[in-house]
């Protein structure tokens, strides 16, 4: 596979993901935040930060460090950031975390953490468009599927300064008019940049090439690709547009409900386009990271459903925590750990057998997984994120806390199954290389440089 070197501490990100997700559904089951508490309780910005920055967050960054390189073709620039930037995003997140809990009333002195937190996130956040901005700009001109990874990360810049800003104002670090209103008008703009202008963007960039790779399908520029990174695009701009209307006290209403509008088109062509490459691929069993990116997809065009029904119905505003969620755990989680269970899988393989290859036999990377373990943890979590959307519509806070937990469960499950890869647990070790041998790869640290 072109480009397909090993971003060093990617297992890291991925490591740290995984522990905020965990962390988060534990929150969930334990009635802490959303849907106990109201939706502007400080207790539902933990969470929703826990989860929006330290799983989906992390996720991504650790995503797009290893797969943008492979979607140009070239190295990672200044890869040697990518630590840095770990450790800004993990410290910025819990000083947020401590900011939002003094404002719940658990503590006292905490609130200088917000604006901490906001900076060393902005700085984290910096790193990353730094090193994937680079790679894509070494590579000029792109193709479609990092068009929308460079889309994507003007939107994580975009989304990075309101969040600054937010922690400024509540914070009282500074006071100006304009943050104020930036707060007031402003968190819907926030919402659509970090969910859909960063992460589902992204998401649909990678997915096209990791799709077509995956299943052996032909990798073609379609003109409803185009259309799609076109419209979203366009999205992201309506809304950034926006910002400083919002901050100058004006109605964004309606840049937002256009930008959505836009981004409901491109979602719309992205499914198409997904259909006709599983219906063109060469690979005619579906793996089960392909099966889980369908169901992602499936529960995007859910989402798109479910928001054009309660805006019909008027139901919008006291049901949007439904809607968000099915977009964050139906979409992008069942995607991204779908995904993850594959890509952890590709970089044990490349980390233990790559210094063998052509030399011994070795492996294929499917066996260092075992699908029917995982695969009934993954419909279950599934499963309880439909019980959990169903929940919430209805108002059953006791339904949605006992699905949490069992999705914590099914986390909890699939990340052993994940510690099992690393380990190579399903497979035989391979023979020593050249008299020397082999290392199992760390759990989730890079693999120490030998030095000669």
């Amino acid at each position: 596979m072109t480009g397909a070197s090993i971003s060093r501490w990617t297992m890291s990100y991925f490591a740290a993901a995984l522990f905020f997700l965990l962390g988060g559904e534990a929150l969930f089951a334990a009635g802490f935040g959303f849907p106990v508490l109201p939706i502007e309780a400080p207790e539902t910005l933990v969470v929703v930060h826990i989860f929006a920055i330290g799983w989906l967050g992390l996720l991504f960054c650790g995503a797009l460090l290893q797969f943008v390189p492979v979607l140009v073709s070239k190295p990672l620039h200044a890869p040697d950031l990518a630590l840095h930037a770990l450790l800004l995003l993990i410290a910025g997140l819990l000083c947020l975390v401590c900011g939002f809990v003094h404002l719940a009333g658990y503590f006292d002195g905490g609130l200088v953490l917000l604006p901490v937190g906001g900076m060393f996130l902005a700085a984290g956040f910096g790193f990353v468009v730094y090193m994937v901005g680079g790679t894509l700009l070494s590579a000029r001109p792109i193709g479609l599927p990092a068009r929308f990874v460079a889309t994507g990360l003007v939107a994580l810049t975009a989304t990075a300064i309101l969040g600054v800003s937010f922690a400024l104002d509540l914070s009282g670090v500074i006071e100006a008019s304009f943050l104020d209103q930036l707060l007031v008008n402003g968190l819907s703009l926030h919402a659509f940049l970090g969910l859909i202008g960063w992460m589902s963007v992204s998401a649909f960039g990678v997915s096209y090439r990791m799709l077509a790779m995956f299943l052996l399908a032909p990798e073609i520029d379609r003109r409803t690709t185009s259309a799609a990174w076109l419209f979203l695009t366009v999205a992201v701009l309506a809304v950034i547009v926006a910002i400083p209307v919002a901050a100058y006290g004006l109605d964004a209403t309606a840049g937002v409900h256009a930008a959505i509008a836009i981004a409901i088109i491109a979602a719309c062509l992205f499914a198409y386009d997904v259909v006709n490459i599983y219906r063109q691929r060469k690979r005619r069993s579906l793996e089960l990271n392909t099966q889980m990116s369908a169901v992602a997809v499936g529960a995007l065009m859910l989402a798109i459903g479910l928001f054009l029904f309660l805006s019909l119905s008027g139901t919008l505003a006291s049901q949007i925590g439904a809607l968000v969620y099915l977009i964050a755990f139906g979409w992008l989680t069942v995607l991204g750990l779908g995904q993850l269970y594959k890509i952890v899988a590709f970089i044990t393989w490349l980390e233990y057998y790559g210094p063998v290859l052509g030399r011994k036999p070795v492996p294929r990377i499917q066996d260092l997984i075992n699908e029917r373990r995982a695969s009934s943890w993954f419909y279950l979590y599934a499963g309880c994120v439909a019980a959990s959307v169903l929940a919430l519509l209805l108002e059953m806070p006791l339904l949605f806390r006992l699905a949490a937990l069992i999705q914590l469960i099914a986390v909890a499950a699939l990340v052993i199954e994940l510690a099992r890869t690393r380990k190579l647990s399903y497979v035989a070790i391979a023979p020593a290389a050249d008299g020397e041998n082999l290392q199992h790869p760390p759990l989730f640290l890079p693999t120490p440089i030998k030095r000669k």
